[in-house]
């Protein structure tokens, strides 16, 4: 492996003159393979520097290379499920020299990005939308005479979705020459679980499927010209060995033609299939193919869950570099507190889809084994799963990062809130996320959550009072959201005993004359770090801490209003919808017209970069809301 010490200063590769994949399609199958070597050396020096998505993208290094060789893009649409697997496309689609600000602010994104190149054909960072993506692409380019290919690549993880099978089974009834890759590795960022991830396991269609067809094939071929003939209708048949032995014969029902499982770490055997798939014009195709995810770099190899997504870290160990005195993260507060409720009642049950190691379950999952569920890919389901729990008497947690639970609003209106049942979402990455980006940014939960009748919200300002609402959770009678963010909580004790919330009751902070701050959840430490600024220049700023989003604390949050007679609300979240218009109908309704300055994220999708860069930006870190502050105040 070649690891370098500066990613700018580096000896001339194969690499170096790969300006886009027409160059690549000059090279021999030897030289391709140098370059798959010399992709993987640069996606593990660049991600062990800036963090990223490292296992998926090593594992899909000569499929990039045979795709780009074998269709001719961009004229070919090459569509990537999630696209957290797309770092070698990146490098072999004209952006190798700027590769070194992956993920980093105002550099490349960690994801396909529209308007980065136009090799990326969509904005790719959820899971299970490449199909029908690529349906629409391809049925577009029928009705417009395109002769031009559509291909989609979706992992098995992907594939536990149902908007996956939705595209599948509208992409057979129209008959589009759609290519779908499925790639194979058994992962999506946990280990895959459920009934269709065990039809794809590689056990059936791996080395063992391939030796007992060579068995088959030599025992019959011994037959003389009997076992000729035989072996001749059994090729020919479609339903015989592939139906019988392998997944075709699902995706066959679907009438797509099934092609595999091949290796997928043999430029051969991939640009050989590829090539057929290509000149196929007979209605969809899905091609299956086997991958190693983390392949090239052992630890991840080994580990690739916990090298899905990574943090810097150092080559040569594989070790993260984390700040050991951080503060516990809200996640880990979270898997301890739902461990020891569930350890004093036996109602309780955790459900994550796909995540149990990103939402803080895994320990839970370990030691209540028969009380936690994960649903796979499926944040749908989960919730009405949840809900089905709760009808029984069950106190059902469903953990979950804010931006996937927005594919759940209409079972959350539906089957949680209509029937008012005691279900608890625990919304993980609330707010900015960091270097993902928009994809992955929970900023908008707290405005389409906010409508929606019977449930209550909640927003802890630090992680000691995320402990103590979750156990409010588990007494409460009806719906419950708990946003969070990612990330260190703010380094408080963590109180032995759980201290009892009531209901809609916010909590004062600080006393104040001249105006007062209302900070929602993370926000609440720089809103209080910002008034003992303000207190230097002499505007004595009052803090109250919300604690409940949703109901307000009406007569405390209107006295101060009143008493002030200016508002700043701040908040980890979108303005349009959130918090602060929360706090505008509430002191329309009780008749108060006093200045209010909402501080959040405007109405843009927010760039990717770091939390504290991101906060800064939208004013809500404690320099921003002494600004805010001042102008209203009018100093």
């Amino acid at each position: 492996m070649l690891i370098v010490d500066s990613l700018t200063d580096h000896p001339s590769t194969l690499l170096d003159t790969i300006n886009s994949p027409r160059d690549l399609r000059h090279l021999s199958l030897s030289q391709m393979s140098q370059l798959a070597q010399e992709l993987r050396d640069t996606i593990i020096n660049t991600v062990a520097q800036n963090g990223g998505h490292l296992a998926p993208s090593l594992g899909v290094v000569e499929l990039s290379i045979a795709l780009h060789y074998v269709f001719d893009t961009p004229r070919d649409r090459l569509v990537w499920d999630v696209g957290h697997q797309s770092y070698a496309h990146k490098l072999l689609t004209g952006r190798r020299d700027a590769f070194s600000t992956l993920r980093q602010y105002k550099g490349l994104s960690g994801f396909p990005k529209r308007g980065e190149s136009p090799y990326d054909t969509v904005e790719a960072g959820h899971s299970s939308t490449s199909i029908s993506y690529g349906l629409g692409m391809a049925t577009a380019k029928c009705r417009q005479k395109d002769s031009a290919k559509v291909v989609t690549i979706i992992g098995d993880g992907s594939m536990t979705a149902g908007m996956a099978f939705e595209g599948l089974n509208h992409a057979g009834d129209l008959g589009k020459n759609l290519v779908v890759i499925l790639n194979d590795n058994e992962m999506s960022i946990s280990k895959n679980v459920g009934a269709f991830s065990s039809f794809l396991s590689r056990k059936m269609t791996g080395r063992t499927i391939r030796r007992l067809r060579d068995h088959i094939e030599d025992r019959l071929m011994a037959l003389s010209s009997v076992g000729e003939n035989i072996l001749s209708v059994l090729r020919k048949s479609e339903e015989s060995l592939k139906g019988f032995f392998t997944p075709g014969m699902l995706f066959e029902a679907l009438k797509f033609k099934y092609v595999g499982p091949i290796p997928g770490h043999e430029l051969e055997d991939l640009i050989a299939t590829l090539e057929n798939v290509r000149d196929h014009n007979h209605g969809p195709v899905l091609v299956h193919v086997i991958t190693t995810k983390g392949k090239g770099y052992k630890p991840a190899e080994e580990n690739p869950g916990d090298y899905h997504g990574v943090g810097p870290f150092d080559i040569a160990t594989g070790i993260q570099k984390k700040n050991s005195s951080a503060p516990i993260s809200y996640t880990k507060v979270f898997g301890q507190t739902i461990s020891r409720l569930a350890r004093k009642d036996k109602r309780v049950v955790g459900i994550t889809a796909a995540m149990p190691a990103g939402t803080g379950l895994a320990p839970f999952a370990a030691e209540f084994p028969d009380r936690f569920f994960d649903v796979g890919i499926a944040e749908q389901h989960a919730v009405t799963f949840a809900a089905g729990l709760a009808l029984e008497g069950l106190r059902p947690f469903f953990a979950v990062y804010s931006s996937f639970m927005q594919r759940s609003l209409d079972q959350l209106i539906h089957d949680v809130c209509l029937p008012n049942l005691p279900v608890t979402i625990a919304l993980d990455r609330a707010g900015v996320v960091g270097a993902d980006g928009p994809t992955h940014h929970g900023v908008f939960d707290l405005s389409f959550l906010r409508y929606v009748p019977n449930l209550t919200i909640l927003a802890p300002k630090d992680e000691n009072e995320l402990q103590h609402m979750l156990a409010f959770c588990l007494e409460y009678e009806g719906p419950v959201v708990i946003r969070y963010p990612r990330g260190s909580g703010e380094g408080v004790p963590l109180e032995a005993d759980f201290v009892k919330l009531p209901h809609g009751e916010a909590e004062m902070l600080r006393e104040g004359a001249d105006l007062l701050l209302l900070p929602v959840g993370n926000r609440v430490a720089a809103a209080v770090e910002a008034a003992q600024l303000l207190e230097a220049q002499g505007i004595n700023a009052a803090v109250i801490n919300p604690r409940f989003i949703k109901p307000l604390d009406g007569k405390l949050i209107t006295e101060l209003a009143r008493e002030t007679g200016k508002v700043i609300t701040i908040e980890d979240n979108a303005i349009q919808g959130g918090f602060g218009s929360a706090v505008l109908e509430l002191l329309q309704q009780n008749g108060l017209q006093v200045p209010v300055r909402m501080l959040g994220y405007t109405d843009a999708f927010v760039e990717h970069g770091s939390q504290a860069v991101l906060w800064k930006n939208a004013g809500i870190d404690s320099q921003g809301i002494v600004q805010a502050a001042v102008e209203l105040a009018g100093r």
